[in-house]
């Protein structure tokens, strides 16, 4: 089934519950866009967290689930998300790869990855975020990449769309 990830493990790492003044087909439609806008953007450590590597870049890498495997919301997986969230679905499943490179002498080399599986579950007015950490150095943390991507959400726009106030 689009959208949900068969495997997803019942026990999470991180679980947090925020209200939303949208509803769920607009929150859905805002975390799509805001993971189209994070996708193989490159960040400073220091954007992110408190950095645990100096001199170092970030970049995220979003899929969707389909069935038993993931895949990489580009442009085209975009669209066919977006027409598929017209079903009315409560909730979806993602995968986050979170890429390290540091440098040294303006040589950049790559560390360890995180890999992340996200589940979002929408009811009305509510966005439940559920992260299980798959494997990787855990350099950012469950709560900071829900923070990242809430705060993400809420940035341009001038009343937060999610709150923790739950």
């Amino acid at each position: 089934m689009f959208g949900k990830y068969d495997n997803f493990p019942v026990n999470v790492h991180f679980f947090k519950i925020f209200s939303s003044m949208l509803n769920s087909k607009q929150l859905q439609q805002e975390l799509i866009d805001t993971f189209k806008n994070l996708n193989r953007k490159s960040f400073c450590f220091e954007e992110i967290s408190i950095p645990t590597i100096p001199n170092s870049e970030v970049i995220f890498e979003f899929g969707i689930a389909e069935g038993d495997g993931f895949n990489f919301l580009d442009e085209e997986e975009i669209d066919q998300t977006l027409s598929a969230l017209k079903t009315g679905q409560t909730m979806l499943d993602f995968f986050c790869v979170i890429r390290y490179y540091r440098y040294v002498a303006q040589k950049k080399s790559a560390l360890k990855f995180d890999y992340y599986m996200l589940r979002v579950n929408f009811a009305v007015k509510i966005a439940e975020f559920r992260i299980f950490h798959k494997q990787g150095p855990r350099y950012i943390s469950p709560e900071e990449l829900v923070m990242m991507i809430v705060n993400n959400i809420n940035k341009n726009t001038t009343n937060r769309i999610l709150n923790e106030n739950i």
